[in-house]
């Protein structure tokens, strides 16, 4: 199966931080809030607004921010 659709192998808990390279395929949002992510670390961070509990952001995640993110329990997907 093609890498980039397979479903993912690994999973870890994410601690936000401005500057910690995470580097997950997708995250889980456990509770709900705001998320900051940079899809590149060369790239400022956006934030994804009130992202419900529950919910899985498709999206690269290089840096998973501290400032914008208010959700926790953050589990990254690899």
């Amino acid at each position: 199966m093609d890498a980039s659709i397979a479903p993912a192998s690994r999973a870890a808990v994410v601690t936000p931080n401005d500057s910690a390279i995470v580097g997950a395929r997708a995250l889980y949002i456990g509770t709900a809030g705001d998320v900051a992510i940079a899809v590149r670390r060369d790239m400022d961070p956006v934030i994804f607004r009130s992202v419900p509990a529950g919910t899985i952001l498709p999206v690269h995640a290089a840096i998973v921010a501290l400032t914008g993110t208010t959700a926790s329990n953050i589990i990254a997907l690899f």
